[in-house]
Formats: structure tokens, sequence, C-alpha cells
């Protein structure tokens, strides 16, 4: 190919991705899914600009397959069973499931097929843009800079004064693959800052790094996993229940945390009575405020009569190292709390970055939607379908 592959390995992926990949090949292998791509601001030059790079790139990782060496690993993680194992020495990116083009200067990029194979699409294609559109910048500038300001991160981080004096620890991953300034750059980044903050650096959501750097993979379920539930037959107002009840099924005490913003947080609170709060170890939050956001996980599991010290609130929405800082002060001696940080570590590089997403639009030929708690994250193909799962709801 004429350009240099961006994905080489096909662990090159995050682990949510993995985790629930696994789910619906066991619970629900037939279903169709449809996903689209969406760069939400505005790029310094047109993205279609790409697009060949691009379909040179899907050419390439459709040529790949996981190796002898990268399934032992993952089949070393304890929730990976082996019959998923065996599907992934079998599995193949089929080209004709996905397809890039262009309309005028909107680029566009759409994987259709059955989930258990365009699944792991998402977040290959992300970081593939990404990669593309800042190799056109000048490299050794913009490493220079993210050098300098990952080293203003950890200065800031060494500073933290939290024990004794905290009831739980500060504890930071790396959840920024698909949007990271290219894969060599976040292997630095995830590598520098478990080198210089082991007491707060947890792992990363990269499962390739995480072998790599012997690290925890850290991760559990996105969005596209819960969406797909609205598409499964299930009536619309239990789809949470019947994902989150099939994730128990699943997993049967690991993977333990929750995303609670499909359908936002007071809706997702609703259905997760004393039952899933007692299974589930906590809960993500990657919208809204997250200090609203935490209040009310608090005072749900307080409701309840579980002690919040006993659950985790992992926070993953738009974090820099101030935020986190703020809100592991509001909440450190009130539960145990983590924090996935994306695009601040791994492209803060002097470049103003792309707000992209690859989400799931339908399943199984049904409209599917996310009610994000930030309106601006609302995604959704059919406004009629958006209106009814408001309406079934209460969402306004």
């Amino acid at each position: 190919m004429r350009s240099v592959p961006v994905i080489t390995s096909l662990l090159d992926n995050d682990l949510y991705k993995f985790t629930m990949w696994q789910a619906m090949l066991h619970r629900h292998p037939q279903t169709v899914a449809e996903y689209e791509f969406l760069c939400r601001n505005t790029p310094a030059f047109p993205l279609v600009d790409l697009l060949d790079e691009l379909n040179e790139q899907l050419d390439h990782l459709c040529t790949l397959r996981f190796t002898e060496h990268e399934l032992a690993y993952l089949a070393g993680l304890r929730f990976i069973k082996p019959d998923f194992v065996d599907f992934l020495r079998l599995f193949q990116f089929q080209r004709r499931f996905i397809r890039a083009w262009a309309e005028g200067n909107v680029l566009h990029v759409s994987a259709v097929g059955p989930q258990v194979h365009v699944t792991a699409f998402e977040i290959h294609v992300l970081a593939t843009v990404n990669e593309l559109y800042f190799r056109r910048f000048e490299q050794e500038k913009a490493m220079d800079t993210g050098r300098q300001r990952l080293q203003a991160k950890i200065d800031l981080l060494r500073a933290v004064d939290v024990a004794p004096r905290r009831t739980h620890p500060l504890e930071i991953s790396d959840f920024g693959l698909r949007r990271r300034f290219s894969g060599a750059w976040q292997r630095e980044v995830v590598a520098t800052l478990r080198d210089e903050l082991p007491e707060f650096f947890r792992g990363t959501s990269n499962v390739l790094l995480a072998r790599d750097l012997d690290l925890v993979p850290i991760g559990t379920m996105a969005h596209e996993y819960l969406q797909a539930y609205q598409g499964l037959g299930v009536r619309l107002r239990d789809f949470q229940r019947a994902a989150l009840e099939d994730w128990v099924q699943e997993y049967r005490g690991d993977l333990g945390i929750a995303l609670t913003d499909v359908v936002g947080m007071d809706a997702f609170l609703a259905d997760f009575d004393l039952y899933f709060a007692k299974l589930f170890d906590g809960l993500r939050q990657d919208s809204g405020d997250p200090i609203a956001w935490g209040e009310k996980a608090i005072a749900h599991y307080e409701k309840l009569r579980i002690d919040p010290h006993s659950k985790r609130l992992v926070f993953s929405d738009a974090l820099d190292v101030p935020k986190v800082l703020a809100i592991y002060d509001h909440f450190a001696d009130r539960a145990q709390v983590g924090f996935g940080v994306g695009t601040n570590l791994t492209n803060d590089v002097g470049c103003d970055t792309l707000n992209i997403v690859m989400k799931m639009v339908s399943a199984n030929g049904q409209p599917v939607a996310k009610i994000s708690d930030t309106p601006g994250k609302t995604l959704v193909k059919d406004g009629t379908f958006l209106a009814y799962l408001k309406q079934v709801f209460g969402v306004r």
C-alpha cells in the first residue's frame, strides 16, 4: 500500500469492543447492525481529502487476522471464553461490509452487516481517520509540544497529596485510542505514565498496549451494547433491563461497571434497582455534569441502603487533569472513583483535535438512539424514533 498502515494488529482496539463482542456473539449472534461515521466539529481541512488513503487503509485492515500470540493473551483474561477465542481465530473483516465515500466536502463511512462482523470496525476507523489527518501536520513539532504538556500533567499529579488524607485512591486510566494523534504517540504516552506515575496510573483501554506494556486492560460496555437492545424485540421500555440482565448472565461478577447515559441518568436509575445495584460494581459517566451525576449515583445507592464506599464511580467525559482533580476532590471520601482520560492524554500536542464518532444507528432494521445528558452528544438518524424514545422514558 502507498501509505504506512495505521492498524497493524487487531488487538489495537478497546477492551470494551471485545467484551461487548463476546456478549453479543453468545446472546444475539443474528443481529444485523448499522454504524455511521460523524465529525462533530470543523477540521482544518475537509476530511474527504483523506478518502483515497482511508479506503486503502480499510483494504489493509481487511487482510489482518488475530495471531496465535494475540489469541493466547485474550484467552488469559478470565472473562474471555474459549469459544469466543475460537471465533476470533477464524475472524477476518469483510470489505463488503464497510464503505467510505464523499458527498461534497463531507466524508461518509458506513458499516452494515452482522453485528459480530462489523462491531469492531468502529475504533479502527476512528483511529485511522485521526492518524491520517494528523500525518499532515508537522510531526516533530507536535510531538515536542505533546511531551512538554505530558510532563506538565505528570508534575501536576505528583503534587497531589492523596494519602493518607483521602479515603479512596486517585486512579487514572488511558481511554484515548479512538482520537489519538497516532499509535506511536499513544504508546509513548502510556509507557511514560506507567513509568512516571505508578501510584496513579491504573491501565489502558487499548488491549495491544496493555499486553505489550504489562498493564491492566480497562473497559466493560459502551453505548452500542445497550442501544442494540432497542432493536432486539424486547419492549422498548425494558431494553436497559434486558441488556443489563444479559451482561450479568454473561460475566457473572466480572466487568461490573454499567454505562448510564444511553437514555440519560434519571431514566437509567429508574431501571437500576436493588438487584442490579448489588450485582454491578459501579457506574460510568460519559456525559452531563459529573458532579451532579455523581451526587445522583450516591443518592441512589443510599436510597437502596447500599454503602457508596463499596461502589465505584468512573468518569470518562472530556476529562483533563484539572477536571480529574476537581472531581476527585469532591468524591474521594464518599465513594471509590476512577477516571478514564482520552483525547487530553493521547492528542494534546498543540493541534486542534477532531471530534469524531462512529455510532450504531440501527439494529435489525430498527432505528436506535442515544439520549445523552449532554445535548450535543445525542445521536440518532431517525427523529421520529427519538421522539418516541423520549416519550417512553419521560425525557424532555
